[in-house]
């Protein structure tokens, strides 16, 4: 059958034209449906401005390219990181950052787990609290102050895509993140990473 197929070119056409459009099918149709299957697991809600800054800073430093966001359900996983990842966390990531590479352990349990004291020693200097760490030092998020006009612009894009901030959640935005530091902001998200979903067994039991 395969040598019959070779030969003939139009009916090798025809096959790859199927073959292509079933497996287009089959990722295209669910995002069709999306919007009406995909809702926020229980208790968790739109990034506050602070963190909504600080998943900026995640993501303009490229931490997704070492950590993932993804915990699989396998006892491997679960029993070091915690409960396995469910779709509803991530409705309001956009971009999410579930990941495979781990030169890095997984973040999506992390929040609570460390001090904010430590997240931030451990963003001056790594070594400095796992000396085994290959992880590079990140100082100037100490220095960088985050631009509470872009927060807020920010805010009003994600309203229009159907993130629910109110009015009143936008226009605070620019105080609630006045003299802070992308670093403040950057340790605020990791501090919230996996902390607000409160559904089944509850993904804070560690």
């Amino acid at each position: 059958m395969h040598e019959k197929i070779e030969k003939n070119i139009g009916l090798m056409a025809v096959l790859i034209v199927i073959a292509i459009s079933f497996g287009g099918l089959v990722e295209i149709v669910p995002l069709m449906f999306k919007g009406a299957i995909v809702q926020p697991a229980e208790g968790v809600k739109p990034y506050s401005a602070l963190r909504l800054a600080g998943y900026d800073v995640y993501v303009a430093e490229g931490c997704y390219g070492c950590h993932s966001q993804q915990i699989r359900p396998f006892r491997s996983e679960t029993e070091r990181y915690g409960h396995y990842s469910v779709a509803g966390e991530f409705v309001y990531d956009r971009p999410f950052q579930w990941g495979s590479k781990r030169t890095g352990p997984d973040l999506a349990r992390v929040g609570g787990r460390y001090s904010d004291e430590w997240h931030y020693l451990h963003m001056i200097d790594p070594r400095a609290v796992v000396p085994e760490s290959n992880m590079p030092a990140y100082p100037w998020l100490a220095e960088r102050m985050v631009n509470g006009a872009r927060v807020e612009r920010r805010m009003r894009a994600l309203k229009r895509l159907g993130h629910p901030y109110s009015e009143e959640d936008i226009e605070n935005a620019a105080a609630a993140v006045e003299s802070k530091t992308e670093m403040d902001a950057l340790i605020a998200y990791l501090q919230g990473l996996g902390t607000q979903w409160t559904g089944q067994n509850g993904a804070n039991q560690r």
